[in-house]
């Protein structure tokens, strides 16, 4: 089952000019996205020619222009098939992390070290991907669309564990603490850095959360275990 969201099939489906059908046209196909994801990894941008595809991947320039009518083209091809990978890992990630969790004290641990694994092995391309998304709409809605979904996924495990949660709102709760968790990696691996991470909506709800979280550690007295409601 595919893993594609709407935006990003979209970004999949209008970067090919056409599709291959046999075994050696599919292979040389593959070539061409294993090579531009290769020197995107390389170069740390975008910074290549077809001509430079050409040569890494063994096809010809006439075949990349078989299939994409132009370099933005096959990047677009390329950021939609990693960003559907990304997903399709982070939720394998997830599902493992969940069977080995009893509680929320086996889960979050875990958690954090195996998410902070992921973001790490994947922070080089996305980080490529963001800096295209900051220049180019076709990019930004798929690069959104899969940040709110890869949320979700981590959002909707914490609250696996939502009887543990004290409070009248544990979703808030939970969004809170993801983003505390998913701003601390992403500095951490240099992910973020462009006005496409932002998402003013996010920020609005999470500000005054995040001051109460600081005020509550503030005043815990740690020595004494009086919390602040107990005063």
């Amino acid at each position: 089952m595919s893993t594609f969201g709407t935006q990003t099939r979209a970004l999949a489906t209008s970067a090919i000019s056409r599709k291959p059908r046999q075994g050696r046209s599919l292979a040389s196909f593959e070539r061409m996205l294993e090579a531009t994801k290769a020197l995107m990894l390389e170069r740390g941008s975008e910074d290549f020619t077809l001509q430079d595809v050409s040569e890494r991947g063994n096809v010809s320039i006439g075949s990349i222009y078989l299939r994409f009518e132009s370099k933005d083209r096959l990047l677009h091809a390329v950021i939609a098939q990693e960003l559907e990978q990304v997903i399709a890992g982070e939720r394998a990630m997830i599902d493992e992390v969940l069977a080995q969790s009893g509680s929320l004290a086996e889960f979050l641990p875990l958690y954090i070290d195996r998410y902070s694994r992921f973001l790490a092995e994947n922070a080089a391309l996305l980080r490529t991907i963001m800096q295209r998304a900051a220049i180019d709409p076709a990019v930004s809605g798929p690069g959104r669309e899969t940040a709110q979904r890869s949320a979700r996924m981590s959002l909707d495990a914490i609250m696996t564990f939502r009887d543990e949660i004290g409070g009248a709102d544990p979703e808030i709760k939970v969004q809170a603490v993801f983003q505390i968790i998913f701003a601390t990696i992403a500095r951490q691996y240099g992910l973020g850095a462009t006005a496409e991470s932002g998402d003013e909506k996010v920020w609005t709800l999470m500000k005054p959360e995040l001051s109460r979280m600081a005020l509550a550690y503030l005043l815990f007295d740690e020595q004494s275990s009086i919390r602040p409601a107990d005063r």
